[in-house]
């Protein structure tokens, strides 16, 4: 297989470290650096360095391109043949495609490769916030029948850059993913729910993307095969989940990120300094009201949904019961979840608060934004939230400190 990896940041990094050492020579895993002078930075050194516990770790045996506004900086700076025999170089199908990027540089990065996205390419997609995918799907990859397979996924590791390539993989966590649903209704989890398994056996299965004598073994190759090399990352703690988890594992870090990172850039601390007083923690349980609230009116909303499609079928719905929102979207238990990451990170710096201080743009859209958005969709006040998005924004467009 070939794997491209889009976003060289620390989990980028991070992430090619792994595949690397885990997948055999034979697949090629490719860096895509956003500049031809972070290829060259890259090609002299020669490997991504992980250092954990103060013990390196070194992976080499990369391939390198240059991203689409990477060679039309190259094009602008030396007009010629070496150019254009760059960009046919890099013009071929993607298989596979990681992307490690920030959620709000996500879209554009994608819509430059689309050329070479095709139905039976596979995105993973490691984003904070929530929302990429739907943007993704709405926007660029409009066509069901032209659209890549996407993996989305959840990641708590903590890691840092210490140099260029030399990453400093601070705290373990995990990776859990899970496959949106087939545009052409295969089930990828037909094994996790089949009744002719006994209990104990019901899991999710590679073998249901695609199986031996498959017919349209071509068109599901790079999902079985991403599949599978995200599973052999095990030192990263890789799990595959269903969607409906997932949903829930990516709302729980949508609050965590809700709570933290805004509050964290609007006054410039670390997250242990966040909830110390009262008033503090007022605020804290108002973000999570607010998010409960809206994760209750898509999962009521959702459920409408399917019981229409039912009645549709001439399938009875009396006495289809609302499903409960889960126990772990609660109000309480949110603020919980937030508080006791607040305690495993106090020291930490949020890439909110670093984004802010660096004068770029935020992900607040695809965190508190989505939360805001969703309320607005679903007729669900969401005050703090959007308060907390437009005041991040607007610490966009005024600097920090602009009189020290």
């Amino acid at each position: 297989m070939h794997i491209h990896v889009l976003g060289l940041g620390p989990i980028g990094c991070l992430l090619s470290h792994h595949l690397r050492r885990v997948l055999p020579v034979q697949h090629t895993i490719t860096l895509i650096h956003k500049t031809s002078q972070e290829r060259s930075q890259m090609l002299k050194r020669g490997t991504i360095c992980l250092e954990r516990k103060e013990v390196p770790h070194f992976a080499e045996g990369f391939d390198h391109e240059v991203s689409v506004k990477g060679l039309e900086t190259m094009a602008k700076a030396a007009a010629g043949s070496p150019v254009l025999a760059e960009v046919a170089k890099h013009s071929a199908p993607i298989d596979s495609l990681f992307v490690a990027l920030k959620a709000q540089h996500t879209a554009d990065a994608l819509k430059a490769l689309a050329p070479r996205l095709t139905s039976n390419s596979t995105i993973v997609l490691f984003q904070n916030g929530m929302g990429i995918y739907e943007q993704l799907v709405s926007q660029i990859f409009r066509n069901p029948a032209q659209r890549p397979h996407f993996i989305i996924a959840s990641n708590t590791h903590g890691a840092y850059v210490k140099y260029p390539y030399h990453i400093i993989h601070a705290g373990l966590g995990s990776i859990e993913f899970g496959i949106p649903p087939d545009v052409q209704n295969r089930d990828y989890e037909a094994s996790l729910y089949a009744e002719r398994l006994d209990p104990s056996e019901r899991r999710l299965r590679i073998s249901d993307i695609s199986g031996p004598g498959d017919v349209n073994a071509d068109r599901y190759r790079t999902l079985r095969e991403t599949v599978a090399a995200l599973l052999l990352m095990q030192d990263l703690n890789v799990s595959w989940k269903s969607l409906s988890e997932l949903h829930i594992i990516m709302q729980k870090k949508l609050v965590v990120n809700a709570a933290i990172n805004p509050l964290s850039a609007l006054y410039g601390c670390r997250n242990g300094d966040l909830f110390k007083v009262s008033f503090a923690r007022d605020l804290l349980l108002q973000i999570c009201q607010e998010a409960s609230a809206v994760f209750a009116a898509k999962l009521y909303h959702d459920h409408q949904v399917e019981l229409r499609r039912l009645r549709k079928e001439g399938i009875d719905t009396k006495g289809f019961e609302v499903p409960a929102l889960p126990a772990a979207l609660s109000p309480t238990a949110l603020e919980k979840q937030v508080l006791r990451v607040v305690d495993l990170t106090s020291g930490n710096v949020s890439s909110m608060l670093q984004d802010v201080r660096c004068g770029r743009r935020t992900e607040v859209e695809f965190i508190n934004g989505y939360i805001d958005d969703l309320g607005a969709e679903y007729g669900v006040p969401t005050p703090v939230n959007a308060t907390l998005r437009n005041l991040v924004k607007l610490k966009y467009f005024i600097p920090m400190d602009q009189f020290v």
